[in-house]
């Protein structure tokens, strides 16, 4: 089809299996240490009063810092909730999850003591002053100041927990109280004008609306938890590990293996226990079904978000629709004037869109088959439609430049017509509602919010994109170019990712989307009939599938239930189902069963 219409960083948590152990928990442990007071020294290293490191084996664990790996394990099994055997650990080896001025800090964020959390950080940006002197007056010494990283900037901390303080005096409704946290605390630190305007105007906000607008989740105790997980980004790891340490490393173990993996279609993780590596014979690399019920090119094809049915459209002006356990055609939707260039299933997979060159969109029933809405307001061809994640809208996209974008209502009713000027080739709404994108054939993408209708930015491209897809999490478009390539877009900062290419792409609308079981992968269609297959974290073309008889492979799509399976649309009118060997041998199995069962019905009923 033509385009133009004619033929864990620091910080982050993770949940892990049994029980966390309480802040307090940690807390009075790194307090002390078998009835001896601990001291941090000056290169950041916790250890026991006056003792070396415990001598129980040689200096290194296997090239790792011997202290690095015990003070994890050591954090790891309070997280896991073995808090004896973490106990146990901190005495036998000497070493201290925490240094006493971190789990001062701790207990005095955790527990709202604003002006002693701002003493020890205030401190810690002076280590050479002599210190303040404590309740008892004794001089303050390293007990008080926290190891900082070398770009932690006192202001932006400071405002951090000022601004805790300001929000939980709003909640408490202590608006005097939270006014003069403003004005004498938080504005004198001339950090951040805008979140400062923007914590201003919270002072007229209802009590049920302050988290919302404040952006503020969760109760005290939890926002708290995230203030320290915040503020502990400027604090040396030496002396505060980032939480769930360990949690973050085998993340990252994990995901090495997987981008390792040519192969890995599963959404379970590795074992831990051994090298990962899948068989290629595991991969939907071979042809398992030829459907062939078009008369003509087959322009798309998309298998429904619960993965039971398959839809395809034609230059025969048809959509065929298919359930997926045996292909068998279910619904043949015919009414449209030529040919049919995509379609699109509404979030419960009740109804479908139809786009077609005859200038118009169609919903249909899927159940029925039934028409039940047309909509006949664009004067060009309608190349593309997206519905709104709650299912009550759609957006419908065409090759017309004064009503490219319109956004509809069931009723066939107009809520919203996007300012005229450019031609639209394909559109998408990401998952999460936040953001309609369109492909401008004048060689730009256009993001709006999908709430406001504003335009957050136009990306410019070097080629004319034909086709764009979102990912599943709402974080990175696929945009297919004119020139052959293919780039991995990030939604939220617009820096390309990744490029793609080998398949072959310049005069006619090839679509790619991504695929697998955690969408590690992406596949798109070419013009020299074949398949690309690329790892999405590699970037490296995992295979290119022959198949198709002749022309272009037009469409992709992969089932969302079943990582095995993927669909190929081509101008040999065929659509044919991608599928690993046992797939394909389990198939033909039923079938033959199913066969042999009909056929003993048969006999047993003369």
């Amino acid at each position: 089809m033509r385009p133009d219409g004619i033929s864990s960083t620091n910080g982050s948590s993770h949940t892990l299996n049994g029980s966390n152990a309480s802040p307090s928990q940690k807390t009075a442990f790194a307090h002390s240490l078998n009835g001896q007071t601990s001291f941090t020294s000056s290169n950041g290293d916790v250890r026991t009063n006056g003792s070396q490191k415990a001598s129980v084996g040689p200096p290194s664990y296997y090239g790792h810092d011997r202290e690095e790996v015990t003070r994890i394990l050591i954090q790891a099994l309070f997280d896991l909730g073995y808090d004896g055997a973490a106990t146990l650990l901190g005495k036998e080896s000497g070493y201290q999850l925490e240094s006493p001025a971190v789990a001062t800090f701790r207990n005095a964020v955790l527990e709202g003591r604003w002006t002693e959390a701002e003493h020890i950080l205030v401190q810690s940006f002076y280590p050479d002053r002599g210190g303040w002197r404590s309740n008892t007056g004794e001089q303050a010494t390293n007990r008080e100041r926290l190891v900082l990283v070398e770009d932690a900037q006192k202001n932006e901390m400071l405002f951090y927990l000022r601004q805790q303080k300001f929000l939980e005096l709003l909640e408490a409704r202590d608006l005097a109280a939270a006014l003069i946290v403003l004005r004498h605390e938080l504005t004198p630190l001339n950090y951040d004008i805008g979140r400062l305007h923007a914590l201003s105007s919270l002072l007229m906000c209802p009590p049920e609306h302050l988290h919302d607008q404040a952006g503020w989740d969760g109760p005290i105790s939890s926002s708290r938890e995230r203030l320290l997980s915040e503020l502990s980004r400027s604090i040396s790891p030496s002396v505060m590990i980032p939480d769930n340490r360990l949690a973050i490393l085998l993340d990252h173990v994990k995901q090495t293996q997987i981008n390792q993996c040519l192969y890995h279609n599963s959404a379970s993780p590795p074992s831990l226990y051994s090298d990962h590596m899948c068989d290629r014979k595991d991969f939907p690399l071979r042809t398992g079904i030829e459907l062939s019920q078009h008369s003509d090119e087959v322009w798309w094809c998309q298998f429904s978000n619960d993965g039971t049915k398959l839809v395809t459209a034609s230059k025969d002006q048809t959509v065929i629709i298919y359930e997926t356990s045996t292909f068998s055609v279910i619904q043949k939707l015919l009414g449209h004037e030529d040919g049919v260039a995509q379609c699109a299933w509404s979030p419960d997979d009740s109804k479908i869109i139809t786009c077609s060159q005859d200038k118009t969109a169609r919903v249909w029933s899927v159940e029925t088959g039934r028409c039940l809405l047309t909509i006949n307001h664009h004067r060009h061809p309608v190349t593309a439609a997206a519905w709104a994640p709650d299912g009550e809208s759609f957006v419908t996209a065409a090759l017309d430049v004064s009503s490219q974008l319109c956004h509809w209502g069931m009723r066939g009713q107009t809520l919203y017509m996007w300012p005229e000027g450019f031609r639209v080739q394909d559109c998408a709404i990401t998952p999460d509602g936040r953001r309609l994108i369109a492909a401008d054939l004048d060689q730009k993408v256009h993001v709006y919010n999908l709430a406001t209708r504003e335009e957050e930015y136009c990306l410019a491209l070097k080629s004319k994109p034909t086709s764009v897809a979102v990912s599943r999490d709402s974080r990175h478009m696929l945009i297919n170019s004119a020139d052959g390539q293919i780039q991995l877009v990030d939604i939220n900062t617009t820096d390309v990712v990744r490029r793609f290419s080998g398949q072959k792409q310049g005069h006619f609308v090839i679509r790619s989307v991504f695929g697998g079981a955690a969408e590690n992968f992406i596949v798109s269609g070419s013009e020299d009939s074949r398949v690309y297959i690329f790892h999405k974290e590699a970037g490296t073309l995992v295979e290119a599938l022959e198949g198709h008889v002749r022309g272009c492979v037009n469409s992709m799509s992969w089932n969302p239930r079943d990582p095995g399976m993927f669909a190929s649309a081509g101008d040999d009118c065929l659509v044919r189902i991608g599928q690993a060997q046992g797939s394909i041998d389990n198939w033909i199995h039923s079938h033959q069963r199913s066969a042999f069962n009909i056929k003993l019905q048969l006999v047993l009923s003369l």
